[in-house]
């Protein structure tokens, strides 16, 4: 009788192969006891008046009714009251020659607004106090028609 052709090391590979295989199948019989169990209504969420996700479907006789004349679907109208001043008053605070551009600080918002040596009206020197309009530009609001206060 000649030796098996089996080898020791064969057979571990025969076992740890069986052993996935095993482990696979109980991992998809799981996945289908879960998919018994749940079902649709498992993964429905609900969202509250809070804004949180749950689980709960909300309450009915807390709902509570809007009119549709409350709903305001787009930007408001503007009155008298919210329009902008069209010239404003600032100080450069900051100006670079050679490339030609600089920086207005608002004196209201105290917001910095760019500025390009083309927008300039009179000679206007870092530190000046200037009056100036906003525009919107490339990357921005940019001040335009800027002179000496």
């Amino acid at each position: 009788m000649g030796r098996s052709q089996e080898s020791f090391n064969k057979k571990e590979i025969q076992k740890k192969k069986e052993k996935k295989r095993q482990e696979k199948e109980k991992k998809r019989l799981a996945r289908k006891e879960a998919e018994k169990k749940g079902g649709l209504d498992s993964m429905i969420a609900y969202v509250d008046e809070n804004g949180n996700i749950t689980d709960t479907p909300p309450d009915p006789k807390a709902k509570s009714t809007t009119k549709a004349e409350d709903i305001e679907v787009s930007v408001p109208k503007m009155d008298d009251s919210m329009k902008e001043e069209p010239i404003h008053r600032g100080r450069l605070t900051f100006f670079n020659g050679s490339k030609g551009y600089g920086f207005i600080r608002d004196a209201v918002t105290q917001e910095s607004i760019f500025v390009h040596v083309n927008d300039f009206e009179d000679d206007i020197m870092e530190g000046n106090m200037v009056t100036f309009e906003i525009e919107k530009g490339q990357k921005g609001p940019a001040a335009v028609r800027v002179k000496l206060a």
